[in-house]
């Protein structure tokens, strides 16, 4: 099956401008100016909303860079306060013309395709969902995956992991903590086994899942037990509910990984984080559709070699060695050498 690799940003297209000729002649006055149809993209959010530091709002940011660098875009994004919520949004956008309409993530598949097939002149894309499995199956050519890659940069911070609680010694432990066990959560978990693993052998990394990825002191709760039993690092895999995650290590004295966005801002605690550029996903989505590249039944690909995931700010107490060692393990995985899991053990 057939993956769409996207080049990196270009400038926004210059509009055409429509010259109004005066009839020859005639003396009569000249036309008036046709006025474009404006192109429209919708942005639906998943139950985290716009507000939630990470996710959603970095999409919501895409939305409006697609805004700023497009001239003309008219663009709405619709908050679900339930997954009750999500067939209606897409509806509602459906109907009232837009061009393209984006859902925020794996959970809103579903609503998203019976729309797509009710709609099918209308373009639809979709994070973290890949446009080959059900319920699209290659066959809504209508519908634009938008997958990332991010066992890579998860396998890069479960090294640097490894590398810092080796050097500290004790208990060669870390922990992670996933919202819904779901294929993107995922992903990034087996990536930071595999990393941890390559770096310091032998270490054991904890895996729980919150069930939630809303409510922080679900992530918290199962953060403390793994910090109970030995955890050095936690890393927080679940949205605004792995906030509740970063806090528990924060409290223990142990370092925090954040997820999505770079999450540095909470304090000195984190390590690094594994980020997600869906901001590049929605604009680039939106500047396919808009001028004639949309790729409907395939994927737009983003990983390491084109900047689609990657890392946070580092912690300045990581040592220059081990930066290097990360430096040349992300050359391995780009130049395909290392080939990080998917899958969780």
């Amino acid at each position: 099956m057939k993956k769409v690799r996207f080049a990196a940003p270009l400038a926004a297209l210059a509009t055409v401008a429509v010259v109004a000729v005066a009839l020859a002649g005639t003396g009569a006055a000249a036309p008036a100016k046709k006025q474009a149809t404006p192109f429209k993209a919708g942005l639906v959010s998943d139950v985290g909303r716009f507000n939630d530091k990470g996710f959603n709002q970095n999409q919501l940011v895409g939305l409006k860079y697609a805004q700023a660098h497009i001239p003309g875009l008219q663009i709405s994004a619709l908050e679900s306060h339930s997954a009750g919520e999500y067939l209606p949004n897409f509806a509602s956008l459906a109907r009232k013309g837009f061009n393209i309409i984006i859902g925020a993530g794996f959970l809103l598949a579903n609503q998203e395709a019976t729309v797509a097939k009710q709609f099918p002149n209308t373009k639809f894309a979709i994070t973290d969902y890949t446009a080959f499995i059900p319920p699209f199956s290659g066959k809504l050519k209508n519908v634009e995956g938008l997958t990332y890659a991010t066992q890579e940069n998860s396998y890069l911070v479960g090294c640097l992991a490894g590398l810092m609680v080796k050097q500290k010694g004790g208990s060669q432990t870390i922990g992670v903590v996933g919202g819904v066990k779901i294929p993107p959560v995922d992903t990034f978990l087996a990536g930071y086994q595999a990393g941890a693993a390559k770096c310091d052998p032998g270490i054991k990394v904890l895996v729980g899942y919150s069930q939630d990825f809303i409510d922080q002191a679900k992530c918290k709760t199962v953060a403390q037990n793994q910090i109970d039993q030995g955890s050095q690092v936690e890393f927080n895999v679940a949205g605004p509910c792995g906030l509740g995650t970063l806090d528990a290590a924060k409290q223990a004295g142990i370092w925090g990984i954040g997820v999505d966005v770079d999450q540095s801002y909470l304090g000195s605690h984190i390590l690094t984080s594994a980020v997600k550029r869906v901001d590049t996903g929605v604009y680039l989505a939106i500047k396919g559709a808009q001028n004639g590249q949309f790729k409907g039944g395939a994927d737009l690909v983003f990983n390491l070699k084109n900047a689609g995931v990657g890392l946070g700010k580092i912690s300045p107490n990581v040592p220059a060695s081990f930066l290097k060692k990360i430096a040349g393990l992300r050359a391995q995985i780009v130049a395909g050498k290392i080939k990080p899991p998917t899958k969780v053990k």
